[in-house]
């Protein structure tokens, strides 16, 4: 599996619902961004370590990088390997005197440790490829439809049928059923 190292880019605060950030992470060496969307208290976490701001106490990723450091564990990378209905998956690596563990991760908490760490960030090729934010004008980008959930993706049908946009209606009409049935797959 060929493997790009990220960087922190950027963080944006201005997606709807209100809650919801993008953290962009671009392609060491490169101009290619991915957008992952977060949470508020994520990105909360990941904004304290950018600006290094000190707490008077620390969070749960301090105490994690507290803890791991007095064990001997040190976090040597993490690795976005996945990304399916607009959630985006992890592994921590980890050392231990010369064992390696690897841990699945929420990619908020991993982008949050690796800042605290000072280790790298890699995701796929792949996951590169299909998901980096494309440039449509001097201040606009579009993102791939794995980026959004399925609540947002009726709202875009929605939108689109309003304004008579048949085309792109029956290809999120498609997508949102693709997904609706791969749920019922995982409850049977």
């Amino acid at each position: 599996m060929d493997e790009i190292e990220l960087k922190l880019h950027d963080m944006s605060s201005t997606l709807q619902p209100v809650d919801a950030y993008a953290l962009v992470l671009e392609k060491v060496n490169g101009n290619r961004k991915l957008p992952v969307i977060i949470g508020s208290l994520e990105a909360k976490a990941i904004r304290i370590k950018m600006l290094n701001y000190k707490l008077p106490r620390p969070w749960t990723h301090d105490l994690f990088l507290s803890l791991t450091r007095e064990l001997g564990v040190t976090l040597k990378k993490i690795l976005i390997y996945k990304v399916e209905d607009g959630i985006y998956y992890s592994y921590l690596f980890f050392d231990n005197a010369g064992e390696e563990i690897k841990i699945d991760s929420r990619t908020s908490d991993a982008v949050a440790l690796a800042l605290r760490y000072k280790c790298p960030i890699y995701t796929t090729a792949q996951i590169m490829d299909e998901e980096h934010l494309r440039e449509e004008s001097d201040s606009s980008f579009s993102v791939t439809v794995n980026m959004v959930g399925i609540s947002v993706l009726k709202e875009a049908l929605t939108k689109a049928i309003a304004e008579e946009n048949y085309e792109q209606a029956s290809r999120l009409r498609d997508e949102i059923r693709r997904r609706e049935e791969l749920k019922k797959q995982y409850k049977e």
